[in-house]
């Protein structure tokens, strides 16, 4: 197959179905691939292209992808691969969304971004957002960062479906 066919769903695909797709398609693309940078390129790459094909209200996903634990600075993310707008370049652990997912290993649907005191505005049109920690050996080394541009877009499923991708990373990937 040819990898660009990877991220080809189907339209009107169930959210259960498009995200059994993307656990398929990204154990396939890190299959003999063990570069962080390559590896969550490509999956950001099908996050995107998954959200756009499920029903309302994913296609309305504004900003998917990583940021990374900084080499450099300690307890601070750095953006990594991503599909939207530029997005902000560095997070402080405990800072927004997705410093308090890094700080705390624990995944963060928020409904309402506009309802959250110290939300990082990268985008003034996201409205909802859900980040989920890819944890190797106890430490945070990444997070998946989605943002929607409609409030309640994320739920359980979503969690579920992005802890499973973040486990498959934090494995697969040389940190």
């Amino acid at each position: 197959m040819v990898h660009a066919d990877a991220s080809n769903f189907s339209a009107g695909v169930s959210k259960a179905e498009a995200y059994e797709q993307v656990l398929e398609q990204a154990e396939g693309l890190v299959y003999d691939q063990r570069n962080w940078v390559c590896n969550l390129a490509n999956v950001a790459a099908l996050l995107w292209h998954a959200f756009k094909s499920i029903p309302e209200p994913s296609p309305n996903v504004n900003w998917a992808g990583f940021y990374v634990l900084d080499p450099k600075v300690p307890e601070q993310l750095i953006l990594g691969p991503f599909m939207g707008k530029v997005a902000c370049q560095t997070i402080k652990f405990g800072r927004g969304v997705c410093g308090k997912a890094a700080k705390t290993a624990e995944s963060q649907i928020v409904k309402d971004v506009h309802a959250i005191p110290d939300h990082i505005a990268c985008d003034d049109a996201s409205k909802s957002e859900i980040v989920v920690p890819v944890v190797k050996d106890g430490k945070v080394v990444a997070v998946i960062d989605v943002d929607s541009a409609v409030v309640e877009t994320f739920d359980e499923e979503d969690k579920t479906a992005l802890e499973s991708l973040a486990k498959l990373l934090a494995e697969a990937c040389d940190w």
